[in-house]
């Protein structure tokens, strides 16, 4: 009996502390929820934000689109009609400001041009593979995304240096040509290529010799750096803890697979750089730049980000920041160009008409006596016609790159703080009425005979932005419809493209994944042709 006492009474001290503790940890976490809502609630306090539907405390409008069983364009587009062209949610710590209108697009691009010219915070995973934002897309605006944008447009993306890789192009559409002629050789019919791996591997190839000046990499090592660029991209996806940070400890298994992707990545871009490196160091001494024969390009996009130096930092970019910027270039046009080829071999294969309209043209241009080459497709107006429509009803993303104000601003009458993301959504534009005549036709003609310009810039009114518009357009917009529209060409005079006979119908259903593809990915019939 006395045994039985002491181990109740031992047992009652051991449990207080612990009981007590318990209580202190939660009464402290109720505490910070607390002042955390308080302050929620009080972040907007005075400001007329856009109308949008009610949230739940803490979460705000987060569990409502996570739950609501659709993808997040359908969601946008039934929001859209009960709040208009401007709304916003509330999601977590982050507040959205979705804008889907031509007319209010152009008023914070282009009117207020300089006051939405900023990016927001990122997350936890973006800032490490951005190096904290130090990047032309990510970085906020101010000297040092000027320094960052001047150098890429000057020192890679000028129409001297586009140039410059004519014969580097050239020798990517090539292997195109003949990668996928020997998928269809090799293939059970003897005529069937898919067409977004094979259009890929060629742009990919494109982007790789552009930043390292690189000319000899075999297919093996293009493959493997491209496996890693793709992990890259699958690990910069957004993830509940995003939005809201305490339940980042939920998710440190995947944090450290995001790490160990990130140190893959510097482990296989560094070897590229120090190849470079090597090159230069060659050619200063020598005066020339063997590697391995033809294997170096005389300039690349690397040679001018050594030499960067940017407004307000001491000293040229890291190793990992190198890393950032290179992968930076490879990834922004890879997936973007490759997307956009696969909507135009289904658009062709839907249309014979439009394939025996380019193939006109094309023979029309060079006589069917050599390859058609960028030269060449920049004189004709059909084939441009055709990519303008493309990028259209196809933009390569739902939304255009999120921009930030740089301080209070005001937007369609309404606030918009610095620190919510302004969201661009780019279907209802490319689909209004107001602005296109039959906008759900795929109707390349409407910039021929139709009287529309088909500016992709946005200066003179947003129609279609496919690239975005204002101080942040993409730079490398001359690079991607030069791209699309060589290898389009490329594609039509090498081959009469046609359905499979394996495959549905083509179906223009599309899902995201990095870009906006193809619901069903598409299986083409290629016979080759004689030029």
């Amino acid at each position: 009996m006395a045994n039985s006492l002491l181990s109740i009474t031992a047992a009652a001290a051991v449990s207080s502390p612990i009981q007590l503790i318990f209580t202190l940890l939660l009464a402290t976490l109720v505490s910070l929820l607390t002042i955390w809502i308080v302050r929620y609630n009080r972040r907007y306090k005075g400001l007329n934000l856009p109308p949008g539907p009610p949230g739940w405390p803490i979460v705000g409008n987060l569990f409502q689109v996570a739950f609501s069983g659709k993808l997040f364009i359908h969601y946008i587009r039934d929001l859209r009609r009960t709040y208009g062209p401007i709304l916003t949610l509330r999601m977590g710590v982050r507040t959205l400001i979705v804008v889907s209108s031509g007319e209010l697009v152009h008023e914070a691009l282009v009117v207020k041009g300089t006051q939405f010219a900023s990016r927001p915070a990122e997350n936890t995973t973006r800032n490490i593979f951005s190096s904290n934002k130090f990047t032309v897309n990510s970085a906020v605006y101010g000297a040092e995304w000027r320094s960052l944008r001047r150098n890429m447009v000057s020192g890679m993306l000028s129409t001297t240096r586009l140039r410059e890789f004519r014969p580097t192009r050239n020798r990517a559409m090539d292997r195109f040509v003949e990668r996928m002629r020997a998928e269809a050789a090799a293939s059970a019919d003897g005529a069937s290529v898919w067409v977004l791996r094979n259009a890929r591997f060629a742009v990919f190839c494109i982007l790789l010799a552009m930043t390292f000046g690189l000319l000899d990499l075999d297919e093996d090592h293009v493959l493997r750096v491209d496996a890693v660029m793709k992990r890259v991209l699958l690990s910069v996806g957004a993830r509940m803890d995003d939005y809201l940070p305490f339940l980042r400890p939920l998710y440190a298994r995947q944090q450290a697979k995001v790490l160990a992707v990130r140190r893959e990545q510097v482990a296989t871009l560094r070897p590229l750089i120090e190849r470079r490196r090597a090159a230069l160091r060659e050619r200063a001494a020598t005066g020339r730049c063997s590697d391995a024969g033809a294997g170096a390009a005389a300039f690349s996009y690397l040679d001018s980000l050594l030499e960067l130096r940017v407004e307000g930092r001491e000293g040229p970019p890291t190793e990992e920041e190198l890393v950032t910027l290179c992968s930076e270039f490879i990834n922004g046009g890879t997936d973007t160009t490759a997307t956009a080829i696969e909507w135009a071999a289904a658009r062709i294969i839907d249309n014979p008409s439009i394939q025996a309209r380019l193939q006109a043209e094309i023979a029309e241009r060079v006589g069917g006596q050599r390859p058609v080459d960028e030269r060449d497709t920049e004189g004709m107006p059909y084939l441009q016609a055709f990519v303008k429509e493309l990028l259209r009803k196809h933009p390569p993303t739902y939304f255009s790159l999120t921009h930030a104000a740089v301080q209070l601003a005001q937007l369609g009458g309404y606030d918009v703080p610095p620190d919510a993301n302004l969201e661009i959504f780019l279907p209802s534009i490319s689909e209004d009425p107001k602005l296109w005549d039959r906008p759900t036709d795929f109707d390349p003609d409407r910039f021929l005979t139709g009287g529309e310009t088909g500016d992709m810039t946005g200066s003179s009114g947003i129609r279609m932005i496919p690239f975005g518009a204002g101080r942040r357009i993409c730079p490398g917009l001359g690079m991607g419809t030069t791209h699309i529209a060589l290898m389009i060409a490329r594609m039509v005079q090498a081959f009469e493209w046609r359905a499979h006979p394996s495959q549905p119908p083509i179906d223009f259903k599309d899902k995201v994944e990095f870009t906006v593809v193809m619901n069903q990915p598409l299986l083409a019939m290629v016979h080759p042709r004689n030029y």
